[in-house]
Order: C-alpha cells, then sequence, then structure tokens
C-alpha cells in the first residue's frame, strides 16, 4: 500500500487495551492524527472509521486473551470488508509479532509499542515533532494519566514488563512540568501519576531520584487540585517523597506500592530485592510521616515455590497490616520471565485462585471496618458523573477505575468535575455513601 493510498483514509478508531499507561499512548497516537486532520474515536461502541489501530496489553494471561479476542473480532470485520485496514500496536504486538503475523494474517501490518511513526506514515499522515509532547485527553476533562518514565530495570522473577518496554526511561522533568501547565489550562484538576516503577523516577537522567523534587514542583503549580502516585516498588523506595506528600494538600495521601508477598522465601524466589522486616519498617514509616495515607498494594497468589507457610503468613500479613485498597493476582507462568526459565510452575491453577480468593475475602471485612470509621465524618470529593438520580464521586483515597467510589444524594444539582464536601452517610464494603 503506497502513501498516496493510504492518504484517502480521513477516519481511523483507536481501541485502547490494558493499563492506564497504554491508554495515554493511544492519547499521543490520537494527537498526532487529528494534527493531520484525521477525524478519530476513541473506544467506540462500533467501528466508524476506515481504519482500526488496536493498541493490546501483553502483560498477563487475562490481558493477553482479551487483546487476541479483540484482534480476533476485529479481523473477522477487516475479511468482510466493513473496515478497510486493520493495525495492532503495544505490548502484545512488541513481544509476539511473528506469532501473530503467522496466527492472524487478516491484520495489515503489526507494530510494537513504540512504533508511532511506523502506524502515522502507513495511514497517510506526517509525523508531527511539534505535537509530539501533546496528548488529546480520553478521560473525564477533569483528570488525566500523567506517565512520567517508560520501562523497568527490576528484573522481579514474574514480571514481563521489562522484555516488553526495555529499559527504564525517565522524561525531563521540564517536559513533564509542561504537560501539567498545558492539562490545567485546558481544565485538568486532578493528576494520576504513572509509571512502571515511580521508586526510579530521574536515577538515569539525574543520576539520583527526583521523584520528591518532581512532585514538589507540580504540587506548586495553580490549579492542579490533586496528585495521586501509581506503581512505587517497595525496594529504593524514595523517603524523601513523604515530608512532600505531608506538606502538600494537593498531593493525595494514597501511594500505590506494590508488595507482591511478605515471606522473605516468596520475596527472594520473586528477586524482589527486599525482606519482610525492610517491608514492615517501611510501611510504618509510610505511616507515621504522612498520617491517614492510604496504601494501595497488590500481592501474587501461587507464584512457584509458595507453600502452605508462605501463604499463611501472607494472610496473617494482610490480617495485620490492614490495607486500605488491595488486590490480588493469580500467577501466571510468563514466556521468557525468570520464573518461567528457572522454576516449575507447580501450584495449581485451582490453588492459585482458591488462595487469592481468601485474601480477597479477608480483606473484603478489612474495608468495610474501615469505611465504617467514615461513617459521619465529611470528606472532599470529586464529581465524576451523574448515575440513576445520584452523583458519583471519588475522595483523594480513590483512584479512577481502580477503587472505590462515594455515591452521593444531593438537594441541588452539582457539577461534574467540581470538588465538594460531602457528609459519610454509610459504608458498604467498598463504596461509600454520602449526602450533599
Amino acid at each position: 500500500m503506497g502513501k498516496q493510498d493510504s492518504a484517502l483514509f480521513k477516519t481511523v478508531d483507536i481501541i485502547s487495551l490494558g493499563c492506564s499507561k497504554n491508554l495515554v499512548d493511544s492519547e499521543r497516537l490520537i494527537t498526532q492524527l487529528k494534527a493531520n486532520n484525521i477525524r478519530v474515536e476513541h473506544d467506540p461502541t462500533k467501528p466508524r472509521g476506515e481504519v482500526v489501530v488496536i493498541n493490546t496489553c501483553g502483560f498477563i494471561g487475562d490481558a493477553k486473551e482479551e487483546s487476541i479476542d479483540t484482534i480476533l473480532q476485529f479481523a473477522k470485520l477487516r475479511k468482510k470488508g466493513k473496515i478497510k485496514r486493520l493495525y495492532v500496536m503495544g505490548c502484545l504486538s512488541q513481544r509476539y509479532k511473528a506469532d501473530l503475523e503467522a496466527s492472524i494474517p487478516e491484520v495489515d501490518k503489526y507494530y510494537g509499542k513504540f512504533d508511532w511513526k511506523g502506524i502515522i506514515t502507513e495511514i497517510g499522515a506526517t509525523y508531527r515533532r511539534d505535537v509530539m509532547s501533546e496528548r488529546t485527553t480520553t478521560t473525564p476533562s477533569h483528570y488525566a494519566y500523567l506517565k512520567i518514565s517508560e520501562g523497568c530495570n527490576r528484573m522481579c522473577s514474574y514480571c514481563a514488563i521489562p522484555l516488553i518496554t526495555g529499559k527504564h526511561t525517565s522524561r525531563p522533568m521540564e517536559e513533564i512540568i509542561a504537560e501539567v501547565e498545558n492539562l490545567v489550562a485546558r481544565g485538568v484538576k486532578e493528576f494520576q501519576v504513572i509509571a512502571q516503577d515511580l521508586s526510579s523516577y530521574g536515577t538515569d537522567l539525574y543520576k539520583e531520584n527526583r521523584l520528591a523534587q518532581l512532585i514538589d514542583q507540580m504540587a506548586q503549580i495553580k490549579g492542579v487540585e490533586w496528585i495521586r502516585l501509581h506503581y512505587a516498588y517497595p525496594a529504593g523506595f524514595p523517603k524523601d517523597l513523604l515530608p512532600v506528600m505531608a506538606r502538600h494538600s494537593n498531593v493525595c495521601k494514597y501511594i500505590d506500592l506494590a508488595l507482591q508477598h511478605i515471606s522473605d522465601h516468596m520475596l527472594s524466589l520473586m528477586r524482589r530485592k527486599i525482606t519482610k522486616q525492610q517491608t514492615l519498617n517501611l510501611l510504618a514509616l509510610i505511616r507515621q510521616e504522612v498520617p491517614g495515607i492510604h496504601i494501595r498494594t497488590t500481592f501474587i497468589a501461587g507464584h512457584p515455590g509458595e507453600t502452605e507457610e508462605d501463604f499463611a503468613e501472607l494472610l496473617q500479613f494482610v490480617k495485620e497490616a490492614r490495607f486500605e485498597r488491595l488486590g490480588v493476582f493469580p500467577y501466571s507462568h510468563e514466556e521468557d520471565t525468570y520464573s518461567y526459565k528457572n522454576y516449575s510452575d507447580d501450584v495449581p491453577d485451582e490453588l492459585k485462585q482458591s488462595r487469592a480468593e481468601q485474601i480477597m475475602m479477608l480483606q473484603e471485612q478489612i474495608s468495610k471496618e474501615i469505611n465504617e470509621t467514615k461513617v459521619g465524618t465529611k470528606m472532599r470529593v470529586i464529581i465524576d458523573r451523574k448515575e440513576d438520580g445520584f452523583y458519583i464521586g471519588r475522595t483523594e483515597f480513590d483512584s479512577p477505575e481502580v477503587d472505590p467510589e462515594v455515591v452521593i444524594s444531593a438537594s441541588e444539582p452539582l457539577i461534574i468535575g467540581n470538588m465538594y464536601e460531602v457528609t459519610i452517610t454509610n459504608a458498604e464494603e467498598y463504596d461509600l455513601e454520602a449526602k450533599y
């Protein structure tokens, strides 16, 4: 297909799968296409464009399955001539390009995670350097995701991310600050700061961790109402961040800190470079330095070598630590990871699932008990939408999509995207009810 033919494509649908980091990539691609006067729709309910671009996820089994199912769905439409071109990009095609080309040939071309120029050229457009740092946000206008680095150097046993994204690469601080200022000017109030590894921000560019300095600068930008931090590692956690969180009221008292396990045996097998005691010390420090902080964490159930004793230790830890936010992934044996090469996948799938469910049953009760302490208090919320006669909002302790919400009854109209002080009237296992 030559450029002259591809220039005929004036409408493109972009389907974005997987995490918020993928979404940011899609938003940058949308900006490039719009700068070429191409009409773009993001995640349409049905295909409307001549060209469909699927931005895939390839992290774990379920995410890969969703990506493949989506490709197959659109491949049928391509075969029937319902769309003129189908392109696939992102993590899955970065990792499995040759396999995908052989198994789903209906796709016109597969691209890796970072080859936007290739897709743009294929569609018949020109890569615009003047908008390379801009984004067309697809989230509600009052919040946005802010990716401050790409890649990861950690090489944990179970994780395929370094195989997909490559080495940790930080964005320059001035570039990030300029993006925040641009988004604030467009009405964004709330920023979800994301990366594969927040705890390493700046170590490549500046030879030292600069996360605290970055967040301190962001917090001083007029119009930035909330900053929320996602995906920090406990090993090498930048402790100078904590005074910044405590000092600035617009830095949410919230941290997403993936722990994955607690027994020293499992932390060693997982190659986490931290011990149980170091983890306990870090959690105590965080709660001491930032009173009232809500810690979100994730665990893996059924990693190779996990014994009943290891799991019992993890379960007891969850019971004692009383995390405000918690998720569990059954272990997924991912090709070419350290685990895949060196360990047998020796925990049966049924046991993995059972262990994950046991943790979540315990967490459900913990979450309800923590929520019940909020009944009768006043909390600041941001309004995301109106649904079935109620307003749906979030507190500073709630990230979009992954955390609980506040269901609000109001005696007067509220404005979507604005912040209000509400009174909490009831607590469920996860969500809160409130009145204004």
